[in-house]
């Protein structure tokens, strides 16, 4: 498997279980601590809003604490765009980026969920026409111009410019999300979607890169992994949690077994045209997370990285 090494991130899940917020905390800094020390190459965060009872931590300040635990990681964090002003974001994002000797990256979606857009005063309705007018507002801002857009910012410019330049990747499954990918960094692939589903998207994505003159970016899928000593212990932790219908998906684009089975799974995806992928762990128990997150040394070995 020496030539189907693959960039492998953690996407951390931020929603905690209710209790004390600073237990939860904790259980998050030890999880990046031994993801940076079995040698992943990024930390990722996710966003959502108006989530109570659950506690969800927020990405930015978050992220700002995690970073602090792997200063010399990639760096990134999912934006629901419509939801944020394009200025505020770039703000962040400019102080987030200079919290690393990484690379930032912004992975862009347009989000969903009407309770969610409606607590933030937005409406699904102009989702995709405000994800484009704020990608170009923040990709302005970031590269240190003043800015000035009608209806939205008048005169904005930022600092800290990011030390350098932060990636875009588009997030999501439409077409239209692909060719937005094309003209980005990079697009990337939700954890829902099949391999069929992944093989036409790959296709769909490298066409527009092709149409548009561009040359391919970051190819970057999201998988929930759960890695055991072997197949059977794998199998013991994630089929429990499988089989009740884990966040609506079909079990087969879960990622489960041993690190043999994991790394052969990782090569298939480099194979489709995937450059990276960002997992996420099944297991909600955090001595099962630690140890899946250990087992990726010899996942990683196995891809000859």
């Amino acid at each position: 498997m020496a030539d189907s090494a693959i960039r492998i991130g953690v996407s951390v899940r931020t929603g905690l279980a209710p209790g004390d917020p600073r237990v939860g905390l904790a259980q998050l800094i030890d999880r990046v601590r031994a993801s940076r020390d079995v040698g992943l190459t990024g930390l990722y965060l996710g966003d959502h809003h108006s989530q109570a009872p659950n506690p969800y931590f927020q990405n930015v300040p978050t992220l700002a604490r995690l970073a602090a635990e792997w200063p010399a990681a990639d760096l990134g964090a999912l934006f629901l765009v419509p939801l944020w002003n394009p200025v505020l974001l770039a703000e962040q994002v400019g102080v987030l980026a200079s919290m690393t000797s990484g690379r930032f990256t912004l992975q862009f979606a347009v989000g969903a969920g009407e309770g969610q857009f409606a607590a933030m005063g937005k409406s699904l309705e102009t989702r995709r026409r405000d994800i484009e007018t704020s990608t170009d507002i923040v990709r302005r801002l970031l590269a240190g111009e003043t800015v000035t857009v009608d209806g939205v910012t008048n005169g904005a410019a930022i600092s800290p410019i990011p030390p350098e330049p932060v990636g875009i990747w588009m997030a999501g499954h439409a077409d239209a999300v692909l060719r937005r990918g094309a003209a980005a960094d990079g697009w990337m692939a939700g954890p829902g979607a099949s391999d069929v589903e992944l093989a036409r998207m790959v296709a769909t994505y490298r066409q527009a890169c092709a149409e548009q003159g561009r040359p391919e970016g970051r190819v970057v899928l999201r998988r929930d992994v759960h890695v055991g000593a072997d197949d059977a212990d794998a199998e013991r932790v994630a089929d429990p949690i499988l089989t009740v219908g884990y966040r609506g998906f079909d079990p087969a684009v879960t990622v489960v077994g041993g690190p043999a089975r994991v790394a052969q799974r990782f090569a298939d995806y480099r194979e489709m045209g995937f450059t990276d992928v960002l997992i996420r762990h099944l297991a909600g128990d955090q001595a099962e997370v630690l140890e899946s997150t250990a087992k990726f040394a010899k996942v990683r070995e196995l891809l000859g990285e």
